[in-house]
């Protein structure tokens, strides 16, 4: 038989909270993370609206030389994965001791390759990037931080899948585990956000661009819908065998049951309807779940006029309208590389504590999608199984199921 897969330890650090409990009273109360960022418009951006979330501050955690190689998203990601552990009952000796290994989504570095490019152009010298800047411009630096940092010896690498980099790397490390390679594994996601990070993305069209009520601007399913809303932070999940976890007196939150995966090989960034409902199919047929036994499903909805929308009709299309559907992202934006995690994590809570999220701002449904049964207000509900989507550039989809455990 196959290995089952469970969750024994979350973390989060987001615009609607830095910790558990704050994200946990801000889904129930349906409370924006969505500001203003003054320095946008003179930067040249059309839109000044941004998840905001605090810096950390390391000096207490980590040496200097931990430090001087990690980046915005490390930084993030090292914050998540801190609560995560701490939260799954994991200390130092059982870092060094236990084969653990690491799956972080992350799909770009912005603010440590421009600021390293700008010295070597100013200066003209190589040299004075300093020792630590190759290690914040690649790809894989949370990776390859966290790994150093907590002195993991299992699998070790960073997927990089556009906007549904998180959720594959929950996908993945439950596949290793499933398979028997590993486990015990830190999955996970992250994403900067200073304006390095978003200023192609900006100059696309495609951020919201309504200043007079920040909170009101992300807009899932909407029919006044106008653009996403760029956000970021760190979420990570950790994902260990049932063997595993019982051998060692884990806690159990919940189980990850399926993982579906397609791509739509169409248009570069417009999404179409048949790759997400494969996707979706796929992770149902995995997990051994029909469409009717899915209580809720967390969309990917980004606020994005055709995204919403063709979302929805595969929704539709697998589903029928009975599972309850929002989008955490009217709340907390677009989180890009960190979203297919931190949806997880947010749907997980709501399993935990028996609520459901409401796709907040919601004030004229879509004709399109009127049969979708869009949630607007927290609901206090019992449920037992989720689905939750993710998709990104270059058609990569993702849809993970999860499960209460019994």
């Amino acid at each position: 038989m196959s290995t089952r897969v469970v969750i024994t330890g979350m973390g989060i650090y987001s615009c609607i909270g830095t910790n558990l409990e704050e994200v946990t009273a801000s889904l129930m109360e349906g409370r924006s993370g969505i500001k203003i960022d003054p320095e946008r418009k003179p930067f040249g951006f059309k839109s000044p609206l941004t998840g905001m979330v605090p810096v950390p501050d390391l000096k207490k955690e980590l040496s200097r030389r931990q430090r001087i190689s990690m980046g915005e998203e490390s930084e993030y990601a090292y914050m998540a994965t801190k609560e995560a552990l701490t939260n799954a009952g994991i200390g130092a000796s059982m870092l060094q001791e236990r084969e653990i290994g690491i799956l972080y989504g992350n799909d770009s570095v912005s603010k440590a390759v421009i600021e390293a490019t700008d010295i070597v152009r100013e200066k003209q010298d190589t040299q004075l990037i300093g020792s630590g800047a190759i290690f914040k411009s690649m790809n894989s630096t949370v990776t390859m931080n966290l790994a150093t940092i907590l002195g993991l010896k299992g699998v070790n690498m960073t997927i990089s899948a556009a906007c549904a980099s998180g959720s594959h790397a929950i996908g993945l490390g439950y596949m290793f585990i499933k398979q028997g390679l590993q486990d015990l594994i830190i999955c996970g996601g992250a994403q900067e956000i200073n304006p390095y990070a978003m200023a192609s993305f900006d100059g696309l069209g495609v951020f919201a661009e309504d200043t007079d009520a920040p909170e009101t601007a992300s807009r899932p399913f909407d029919v006044k819908r106008t653009g996403l809303v760029p956000s970021g932070g760190g979420a990570t999940v950790i994902l260990e065998s049932l063997d595993s976890a019982l051998q060692r007196g884990a806690p159990i939150i919940a189980e990850v049951v399926g993982y579906g995966f397609s791509s739509n090989g169409g248009h570069i960034s417009t999404p179409n309807i048949e790759g997400p409902a494969k996707a979706m199919k796929r992770a149902l047929e995995q997990a051994g779940v029909t469409p009717d036994e899915v209580d809720y499903i967390n969309a990917h909805a980004t606020s994005t006029p055709i995204g919403d929308a063709n979302e929805g009709k595969a929704i539709l299309e697998v589903f029928g309208g009975k599972p309850y559907v929002s989008s955490t992202k009217s709340m907390t934006g677009h989180e890009c590389w960190m979203a297919g995690a931190s949806e997880v994590i947010y749907s997980t809570l709501m399993l935990q504590h028996g609520f459901i999220a409401p796709n907040i701002n919601l004030q004229e449904v879509d004709p399109e999608l009127a049969e979708l049964n869009l949630i607007s207000s927290t609901i206090r509900q019992e449920f037992d199984i989720y689905l939750s989507n993710s998709f990104g550039f270059g058609g990569t989809n993702s849809a993970v199921v999860v499960k209460r455990f019994k």
